[in-house]
């Protein structure tokens, strides 16, 4: 019986006790619940099949979830897929431990727990089981900097092993291919020296450089939990040990069986520690993106205190603090431009290539470069609230995810190394009885345990998964979840929002028509002047059109507004009336041929506004929300990758039509509340399978929720950002292709790795059995078993590290779209 104290959230009264108890006695296993209302704690007595995960699940259903938390552990002496079903076991058999994942490509487990559940308890499983654990921290070298140390200590010992194993292998082999050599060493040496040199030269290299095989296989093996190293121990030691009797005590074995095989186990050691430098060489590649995220942080930052300014490390940084940033330095964190003015680096962040113009009032980001202008910066976010850092957490959550697709390889796998030392048993078994001698037997086993490669099967889906989100954050696009790279594969269709996501968000003035006999620049600077007083959207549309016309604004007074309407004032002695038809028919105002240029700008999608002055009409205005400029280039790159694009907003049936026709989208859905964009995505999903749906609004948070894949443009509200499976940051559509491309390019590259890594251990096992023999005559040597295995893991490794090239960053558009020219003559 196990016992177990849960934290629970949302109790408030005896009744919530009460069906918190009830929730949890009605699990399967448990046989007593008791929970205290002071200490929010549930404490239950347990047994099969109830567990930890099954017991927070009843509290999430009761209304009364499991206070939870997750600790990162880095993993060491993991070296296949069997070890990471090992950790995740030992981890998962912790109490209060909801689930456990571990990665393979990065050495790390991560592990949903019970708030409360000591970082210790999960160490010491983990190194209960064999592989000693330590709690990552913030300051953790990344996987490339620990990777890099590996592989300069695993160099140093291929390099001695090397030294050691090429006098045994030129001598035995040469002597094979060269009968001279041979005949010159038994002359030289004579048989019992030669095979004493070998043994010397070989023990040497299998107690040196070798030793980090038996240390970790071997007390695997005798756990029972066999493993890569397990293989490789108990192979060497084979050939090593019937080669040391053979030597030393020749008479017990028979006359035709005294054959020795120390080239072999001195060769594998070789082969396979080489096999490990080009791994530890490559994983450090795939960490390449972290590594350099993490690299854009400046150690110190330059903060004005009481007046002077001095260097600060990083850490020491405080909300409101002013800091200067120089040309050619780091922005330190994220912050509001007080005074100066620049260009920004931002590609790391964004993926955006050219570098982006800040000045006062603007916002920047910590880790962008600044390039030509001094800066004053009042810092807004520091230490992990910044964005560089949630960048860097989602894109270590997104490495850190287990696709559905691993599954299979884990069921598999788990039974690998028992299943191969089960076969190479029955080879040998099999050989002694029916081939020509026990060497051949024993030629043939040690072939079957050393040609098989675990490896190469755990590091074919995580790989895929570090260096595709590494590139994916590279390019501007954070997978939050990394099962969003598998789901985003099978999309067929992409909805999409259209106020923010396809248009710019905020309306801009794209026409004015003046009446006959009327000046343009006039009748704006006057409507201009009115609107300055009003925050309705379409007022700072037209305010900001005569800015940029540099129009001067003459006093506006007596400002009214009439809601549904528009607004009455007086300017510069005129009156002057701002707003809908219906505000020029109640008024009594004929607008004679404005009317018609009203009605051609409506069909085209814009809103439309009046302008008398004085009574008399004016001139028309039209106002639109621009389409993006990077809108027509990103929904020619979603056609090319044959997916159904559907729009679907809350604006009415004219102006939604209007800009669908614009962009070329022939499905649209308008006038749409929140709660509706759920229930045609239901409706989509029905009719053409998964669905992503791009949005960013807070009213696009449900139907993020909704779809398959939800992609929110990173410069939308937070809520729609938390909501969804995928972030573009820079607000970049063309990411959303770029998305779908990663995603394919990822499933395809594991599919490849995993055809490689079983395809590899389904056609050599049975050739390293012996399979060819008795047709052809061949057999295959242990060398080259394990020069092939060696040989499988880097191959898988260097297929997902082509990964880095997938995708292109997204060129700066043409200068297409935007506020159409205002027409100064009046028709």
């Amino acid at each position: 019986m196990t016992e177990l104290s849960i934290p629970v959230d949302g109790m408030s009264c005896a009744a919530c006790a009460g069906r918190v108890e009830r929730a949890l006695g009605a699990v399967p296993g448990v046989s007593r619940a008791v929970v205290n209302l002071a200490g929010e704690t549930a404490h239950v007595s347990f047994d099969a099949p109830a567990d930890t995960q099954g017991l927070t699940d009843a509290l999430q259903k009761a209304g009364y979830p499991a206070r939870q938390a997750e600790t990162v552990l880095e993993i060491e002496g993991m070296s296949c897929a069997s070890c990471v079903g090992r950790v995740e076991k030992a981890l998962a058999a912790v109490h209060g431990v909801a689930e456990a994942r571990v990665n393979l490509a990065n050495e790390t487990a991560t592990v949903l727990h019970v708030e409360g559940l000591a970082p210790a308890t999960l160490i010491a499983a983990s190194t209960a089981a064999g592989y000693s654990a330590s709690p990552r921290t913030a300051e953790a070298a990344p996987v490339t900097d620990r990777k890099a140390a590996e592989a300069e200590v695993l160099r140093r010992r291929l390099l001695l092993a090397a030294a050691l194993s090429l006098p045994v292998f030129v001598a035995e082999m040469g002597g094979h291919l060269y009968p001279p050599l041979h005949h010159w060493i038994m002359a030289t040496l004579g048989t019992t020296p030669f095979r004493v040199a070998q043994f010397v030269l070989t023990t040497l290299v299998l107690a040196g450089p070798g030793r980090m095989f038996y240390t970790k296989g071997l007390p695997a093996l005798l756990r029972g939990a066999p493993e890569m190293n397990a293989l490789v121990a108990v192979g060497t030691l084979a050939a090593w040990g019937y080669s040391t009797v053979a030597t030393f005590a020749p008479a017990v074995l028979p006359e035709d069986a005294r054959d020795v095989y120390f080239e072999s186990a001195a060769v594998i050691v070789t082969l396979i520690l080489f096999g490990r430098w080009l791994e530890a060489r490559a994983k450090g590649r795939t960490g390449e993106a972290i590594r350099r995220l993490v690299a854009l942080r400046p150690r110190t930052a330059r903060v004005e205190r009481e007046g002077v300014a001095r260097d600060v490390p990083l850490d020491a940084l405080r909300p409101d603090d002013i800091l200067i940033v120089r040309p050619g330095e780091t922005v330190p964190t994220d912050g509001i431009v007080l005074s100066g003015a620049s260009h920004l680096d931002e590609s790391m962040i964004t993926g955006e290539p050219l570098p982006v113009a800040r000045s006062a009032g603007d916002e920047v980001t910590g880790g962008t470069m600044n390039r030509d202008g001094a800066l004053r910066v009042q810092a807004i976010r520091v230490g992990g609230d910044t964005v560089l850092a949630q960048v860097i957490r989602m894109v270590e959550q997104a490495q850190a995810t287990k696709l559905p697709i691993q599954s299979l390889v884990d069921r598999i796998t788990g039974w690998f190394v028992p299943v191969v030392m089960l076969l190479a048993t029955l080879t040998f078994l099999v050989w002694l009885a029916l081939g020509p001698s026990l060497g051949h037997a024993l030629v043939a086993g040690v072939a079957v345990l050393i040609i098989a490669c675990p490896c190469a099967m755990g590091l074919a889906v995580p790989t895929s998964i570090v260096v595709g989100s590494g590139r994916a954050a590279a390019l501007g696009v954070l997978f939050r979840r990394g099962d969003a790279l598998q789901a985003l594969r099978g999309v067929g269709t992409v909805a999409m929002d259209k106020t923010g996501t396809l248009t710019e968000g905020h309306p801009v003035l794209t026409d004015l028509i003046a009446a006959e006999g009327i000046d343009a620049d006039r009748v704006l600077a006057l409507a201009a002047a009115a609107e300055a007083q009003s925050e309705h959207p379409l007022a700072r549309a037209i305010t900001a059109g005569a800015e940029a016309r540099g129009l001067t604004l003459p006093l506006a007074d007596q400002v009214t507004a009439e809601p549904g309407f528009g607004l009455l004032a007086l300017v510069d002695g005129h009156e002057l009336r701002i707003g809908t038809e219906r505000l020029m028919k109640r008024e009594g105002i004929a607008l004679g041929p404005l009317s018609e240029r009203a009605r051609k700008l409506a069909a085209r999608g814009h809103g439309v506004l009046f302008v008398a002055i004085d009574g008399m009409p004016g001139a028309v205005i039209g106002v639109s929300d621009p389409v993006r400029a990077t809108t027509p280039a990103a929904l020619d790159a979603l056609r090319r990758e044959g997916l159904r694009i559907v729009m679907l907003t809350g604006d009415g049936e004219s102006t939604a039509r209007a800009i669908a026709g614009e962009l070329g989208i022939t499905e649209v859905r308008a006038g749409l509340l929140p709660q509706d964009k759920q229930r045609i995505l239901r409706e989509l999903r029905e009719d053409f399978g998964p669905v992503a749906f791009v949005g960013d609004g807070i009213n696009d948070a449900p139907a993020l929720a909704e779809a398959e894949v939800g992609i929110a443009i990173g410069t939308g509200t937070d809520v729609a950002v938390e909501s969804a499976d995928v972030v573009l940051i820079s607000g970049d559509l063309r990411g959303v292709a770029q998305a779908v491309g990663l995603s394919r390019a990822v499933m395809r590259n594991i599919h490849e790795n995993l055809f490689w890594a079983f395809g590899y251990n389904v056609l050599l096992i049975p050739v390293a059995a012996g399979a060819l023999y008795p047709a052809f005559g061949i057999m295959l040597s242990p060398m080259l078993g394990a020069g092939a295995m060696a040989l499988s893991s880097v191959f898988v490794l260097g297929n997902a590290l082509r990964l880095r090239l997938a995708g292109t960053p997204a060129a700066e558009p043409a200068p297409v779209g935007g506020p159409a020219p205002l027409p100064a003559p009046a028709e």
